[in-house]
């Protein structure tokens, strides 16, 4: 079954040799969850846990190295062992951080874990980028609450309302769903929905516009991102054999990215990836929950 399988992946997407670049050494990211970079500040990337008893960020440079403030370091560079705990942000809960995009200078981070289905608090967080030289803390600008439209009980039969994966186009905040088989947490289905937040209510609930929907896409959706000129989101797809990179091309009309015609890549010993981005144009950075980045170039979909 495995020989076959492989076969079949070998046949329909290139297996593709990933660039190692780092391991993330500070202690509390345990769970890297989700990436992003920075627009606005040089060489920052912010990574989150999914799961945690306080809601931090996590400032970290292109090598993976965990960036303090200026003022702070002499206190967290002692040989008493205090480790700096990331950015604080206050007022904010943090149940299950799955996935964070852009709106220009601020951040979106996204409460929408969902792992049964049974969740009526999802939502999404706006936070204007604190500068991470300087900042060891910040608050929430809004707290977005959220509902899909065609989900109608908690849980429903079909399991396909978690979310691990979001992205922003113009001006716009997208989600892509995960699912699970016969209502089982660790069953993968290989699908996902594409949904978009039309209004953003801080007093009532957002009602997600279903978009569309894209099968036999290899594995689980556990991340996604928006090319930086907007020409084109990447997803993340994943099962326990391989990891696969989806490229589509921006629409020529509308916002429907699963209705173009994708290219892809599969990666292969990158255990439980979780996190995408573009680092620059031309090429993505892949993280996964045991702290490893590994580097893609774009080129590789059309080698």
């Amino acid at each position: 079954m495995i020989i076959r399988l492989v076969s079949v992946l070998f046949l329909s997407s290139i297996l593709f040799g990933q660039n190692k670049i780092c391991t993330v050494e500070h202690a509390p990211i345990d769970e890297q969850s989700a990436i992003v970079k920075s627009q606005t500040y040089p060489d920052v990337f912010w990574v989150s846990n999914d799961s945690d008893t306080e809601p931090y960020l996590f400032p970290l440079n292109s090598q993976g190295e965990i960036i303090i403030p200026d003022w702070l370091q002499r206190r967290y560079n002692k040989p008493d062992g205090r480790i700096y705990p990331g950015v604080h942000i206050t007022g904010a809960i943090l149940y299950d951080w799955e996935s964070m995009a852009l709106l220009g200078d601020t951040l979106v981070v996204a409460d929408m874990g969902n792992n049964g289905n049974a969740r009526r608090d999802l939502g999404v967080y706006l936070i204007l980028e604190p500068n991470p030289h300087n900042t060891p803390r910040t608050r929430p600008l809004a707290w977005y609450p959220a509902r899909y439209e065609d989900q109608a009980s908690f849980p429903p039969a079909e399991w396909e309302y978690d979310c691990e994966a979001i992205f922003t186009y113009k001006g716009k905040i997208y989600f892509l769903t995960k699912h699970r088989a016969d209502q089982h947490i660790m069953k993968p289905a290989p699908a996902t929905k594409l949904y978009r937040m039309d209004t953003r209510y801080t007093s009532q609930v957002n009602v997600l516009k279903y978009i569309s929907r894209k099968e036999d896409l290899g594995g689980w959706v556990t991340d996604a991102d928006i090319a930086p000129d907007e020409s084109a989101m990447v997803l993340l797809a994943q099962n326990p054999l391989v990891t696969t990179i989806w490229y589509f091309p921006k629409p020529k009309r509308g916002d429907d990215f699963l209705s173009q015609t994708p290219r892809s890549i599969n990666l292969l010993k990158v255990d439980q990836a979780e996190g995408i981005c573009f680092k620059d144009a031309n090429t993505l950075i892949i993280t996964n929950e045991q702290r490893d980045w590994f580097e893609v170039s774009l080129s590789a979909f059309s080698e």
